[in-house]
């Protein structure tokens, strides 16, 4: 329990909250008590989406032994880092709006601090328990069930009596995210089914068929050298011999065992690259105020994909002394890590905005007294979060890990990069759609896509996950009225 890693990352995560708290008590110069239970709220909030969401990405690399979780926590600090850091800003405004139309109603903006502190508390609750019982769950949804709660409870205690606090609720986003309860999986699923059927048909099946035609030859080749005698054997018979034995090389030769690695595997680099570039341009990074066209995007996509489908064709040329099993487990491992890698810096600058959106509402209202149109977001603010993010994944990543990485289904490199990929083709159509998406359900439906071709899902486990995945939003919802109504007795509103 306290090893050195664990008092290390401890430690630093400790650190950085009391470097953060020094200055937010003079960023805020006033309520500092409501500051400093807001932060730690806000921090718990991270550090569960670290334990359950960042978890839930790194699960299938993990789990191909393609990583492993220190590893994975490594790429986790320098990507989930960076994509906060670098693109994870102006963020806050469909967490503070998008849910509840608090405009309608007159309140003192302190209540409405109350309703985001709970957002927060009872989101990370929810995650928390989700994620020691190794379920993988949205935490878009569990903060967006908070608001909703918070908000909810809100509009009860300074609404007229004849009016509906409901009426104030944009249903049609939560009826979308019930709909991406079961949209996103199937999504995902058929996604990965379909990149997995395609590696399995063209590199992996062509690779058991070339590599058991090489055991045949070898087979024969040794017991064509057990039948002959060459101190007996006639000129004849070694003549013979010699021309078999010289058949039978040529045939091993002629096997081509790299031919599918060669001609398949660069397409797939080129088609990862071009989804994880695309995701990159028009997702993780669609908040760093990066200022090119459509056709900008387009040629750096090509350019990139075209570089992945050189190197990778590159690389193949030299595995030639392992065997082509042996070298398609090295190469989809090293593109599990490129997959991985991507999904963690989008994650990094769109899913921080779970925790630090509330949180900068609170913030700019504590130190401005007022709602304000926009909140800014300070960047200590951002890297702090990110390290808590990063904490998270270290203290409590473990279980959601094993789930998604070995209890759900058997994943191995192949099967990884496949189930990745197609979670990032998904999240990166729905984006350009503008359909909201839970990029958990993606990767969880993806995972299930490669059990189902391989028919070893796991669907007695499925059952409580989707069960946790419905139970979200209402029990974020309902845990956050609570918090809000003893936040508000607690502090005397």
């Amino acid at each position: 329990m306290f090893s050195r890693d664990n008092l290390f990352f401890g430690g630093i995560f400790l650190l950085a909250t009391a470097i953060f708290v020094v200055w937010g008590l003079d960023y805020v110069a006033q309520n500092h008590t409501l500051f400093v239970l807001a932060t730690l709220f806000g921090l718990f909030m991270a550090f569960n989406i670290g334990g359950n969401d960042v978890a839930n990405s790194f699960g299938t690399s993990v789990g191909a032994k393609t990583l492993t979780v220190k590893q994975a926590l490594a790429i986790a600090a320098i990507f989930e880092l960076s994509g906060a850091m670098l693109a994870g800003a102006d963020v806050t405004d469909t967490i503070r709006k998008g849910i509840v139309d608090v405009s309608q109603m007159t309140f003192d903006p302190m209540l409405f601090v109350f309703v985001m502190m709970g957002a927060l508390l009872a989101a990370a609750t929810w995650l928390l328990f989700a994620s020691m019982k190794g379920y993988p769950v949205s935490t878009t949804h569990a903060i967006v069930g908070g608001v909703l709660g918070g908000s909810i409870a809100l509009g009860y205690v300074t609404m007229d009596a004849g009016e509906s606090v409901f009426a104030l609720v944009h249903w049609d986003k939560i009826v979308t995210i019930a709909i991406s309860w079961v949209v996103s999986p199937i999504l995902g699923g058929i996604a990965s089914y379909g990149i997995y059927w395609y590696l399995k048909k063209y590199i992996l099946d062509y690779n058991e068929k070339v590599q058991s035609h090489i055991d045949e030859i070898k087979h024969q080749v040794k017991e064509l050298k057990a039948s002959y005698n060459e101190v007996t054997a006639t000129a004849d018979e070694k003549a013979s011999h010699d021309s078999q034995l010289h058949e039978l090389n040529r045939l091993q030769k002629k096997s081509n065992a790299f031919y599918a690695l060669r001609k398949h595997a660069p397409i797939a680099a080129a088609f990862a690259t071009t989804m994880i570039a695309g995701m990159l341009l028009y997702k993780g990074l669609k908040h760093a105020g990066l200022k090119f066209d459509d056709v900008e995007i387009l040629m750096i996509i090509a350019t990139f994909s075209a570089l992945a489908y050189g190197i990778t064709y590159a690389i193949v040329k030299v595995m030639h002394k392992d065997t082509p099993a042996k070298a398609t487990l090295r190469l989809f491992s090293m593109l599990q890590v490129l997959t991985a890698s991507a999904f963690a810096f989008s994650h990094g600058a769109n899913d921080i905005a779970n925790a630090i959106g509330p949180f900068a509402a609170i913030i700019d209202i504590l130190a401005t007294g007022q709602i304000n149109s926009e909140a800014p977001v300070p960047l200590i603010a951002m890297a702090t979060f990110g390290i808590a993010l990063v904490a998270g994944l270290w203290f409590i990543g473990k279980e959601v890990i094993q789930t998604v990485g070995s209890r759900i289904t058997e994943i191995f490199p192949v099967t990884g990069f496949a189930a990745e990929l197609g979670a990032t083709l998904v999240i990166l159509a729905a984006t350009k759609l503008g359909i909201p998406v839970s990029s958990t359900h993606i990767l969880i439906g993806a995972i299930i896509g490669i059990g189902m071709l391989n028919r070893n899902a796991n669907w007695v486990l499925m059952r409580p996950i989707a069960l946790a995945w419905i139970i979200t939003l209402p029990a974020a919802g309902a845990m956050a009225a609570l918090f809000f109504f003893i936040l508000k007795a607690v502090f005397g509103y």
